[in-house]
């Protein structure tokens, strides 16, 4: 019924579970989260989020490089196909560009992200972008280097309007996590209301952001129950509406799910 569109199940806490992630997996599906997509932040968690996608039938892996993770020795495009072809694997990415943490490796950042595009454009799986204080240079890379017909997600999505409507018009969708429930967030809620909801997911981004009332603790995939209910509100849909929607999203966009 609901899909958390981007969680890092390698990284959660299973602490309340006794270190079961399946028991994890089965509190989420309690609360109506039936799929999730895994994702991969460098080469060294590949093997692991891949792995989790193969035991869980409701489970999908991603595979790429998260713009703070890059090293000296960039991911070639080639190697990033070949990461991509295993079973499970839907997407390219973590990748994108963060100039708030890492402006001084943005020209190794703009690199990385192209790769990425590119072997999107070439496995035809879709690229899952982070995108901070960067709007700019994301969106020209996009133009540069995407495949339209492929697409992808920004996700975590905090930055502007004119951004989100940029991205809609080359066939991304916007993807909204936790910090929409914050008290702070109310200009991002004001992108939420705009974004249409037949282009727009909900995820945890888990363990980090865990939504209102959740704040402060660790997030994990049953909690996108509160960012679907939160765009809901703001929409004026039904939770159930708002649900079945963006699982169509999530299916219409990760085609080989």
């Amino acid at each position: 019924m609901l899909v958390d569109s981007h969680c890092h199940l390698d990284r959660i806490d299973l602490k309340p579970y006794d270190g079961d992630l399946a028991a994890a997996v089965a509190a989420a599906a309690e609360r109506g989260v039936d799929r999730m997509l895994c994702i991969g932040i460098d080469l060294g968690n590949a093997p692991a989020v891949v792995d989790i996608a193969r035991r869980f039938d409701n489970i999908y892996a991603s595979v790429g490089i998260h713009p703070l993770d890059i090293s000296e020795e960039l991911c070639e495009v080639e190697q990033l196909v070949a990461l991509a072809d295993q079973p499970k694997v839907i997407a390219i990415g973590e990748t994108g560009l963060d100039y708030y943490y890492s402006a001084e490796k943005s020209e190794a950042q703009k690199r990385s992200f192209a790769n990425h595009l590119r072997a999107s454009a070439l496995t035809g799986k879709p690229v899952i972008v982070h995108t901070r204080d960067a709007r700019e240079d994301t969106l020209q890379l996009i133009r540069e280097h995407g495949d339209p017909s492929v697409a992808g997600v920004l996700h975590c999505f905090t930055e502007s309007w004119e951004m989100a409507s940029a991205a809609l018009d080359m066939g991304y969708y916007i993807s909204f996590s936790g910090i929409i429930t914050f008290k702070n967030a109310a200009d991002l809620r004001e992108v939420v209301k705009r974004v249409p909801v037949e282009r727009m997911l909900v995820e945890t981004d888990s363990p980090y952001l865990a939504p209102v009332p959740y704040r402060g603790k660790k997030n994990e995939p049953k909690y996108v129950r509160e960012v679907a209910e939160c765009v809901a509100e703001l929409k004026g849909m039904s939770f159930s509406e708002v649900a079945a929607q963006t699982s169509q999203n999530f299916d219409r966009l990760f085609r080989f799910a």
